[in-house]
């Protein structure tokens, strides 16, 4: 058995020395712990990677960007705007829901789509543009 001070690990609650025994097993995961921390420390430092969240870096909302998840009402709605979505494309002409699909699913640029057609970009670009103005008609009708 081994002692620690629980004023090292618990600084808020114990103002004055205060040692138990502990398992060896308990003060080894404690002592990897420390080990752990303190590597962590060290690489953090010789790396200079401290980050802050007053930092203008957007790293904070980066990675709280991660970890949200979306509520069942919000699920809903996006499989919703997915099938209307899907519905007005299938509402327009075949060439316009092709180079709609290709422009801004594929993320094809104006020119490569000309060039598989064969032919200029500004057809492709009318076409695009019509199609957008039904599709933002046909979605203002469902809302």
């Amino acid at each position: 058995m081994e002692k620690i001070n629980l004023r090292v690990y618990y600084p808020a609650y114990y103002k004055q020395d205060y040692f138990i025994e502990v398992s060896d097993d308990v003060y080894e995961a404690l002592e990897k712990a420390d080990r752990q921390e303190t590597a962590y420390s060290r690489r953090k430092r010789k790396y200079k990677a401290n980050y802050y969240l007053t930092d203008d870096s957007y790293i904070e909302h980066n990675a709280l960007s991660l970890m949200i998840i979306p509520t069942p009402c919000e699920i809903c709605e996006a499989a919703a705007l997915k099938e209307r979505l899907n519905i007005a494309l299938e509402n327009l002409s075949e060439k316009q829901a092709r180079r709609i699909y290709e422009r801004y699913f594929f993320n094809m640029s104006l020119k490569d789509i000309a060039e598989m057609e064969g032919i200029t970009i500004t057809p492709v670009n009318k076409s695009i543009l019509l199609g957008l103005k039904k599709l933002k008609k046909f979605l203002e009708f469902w809302e």
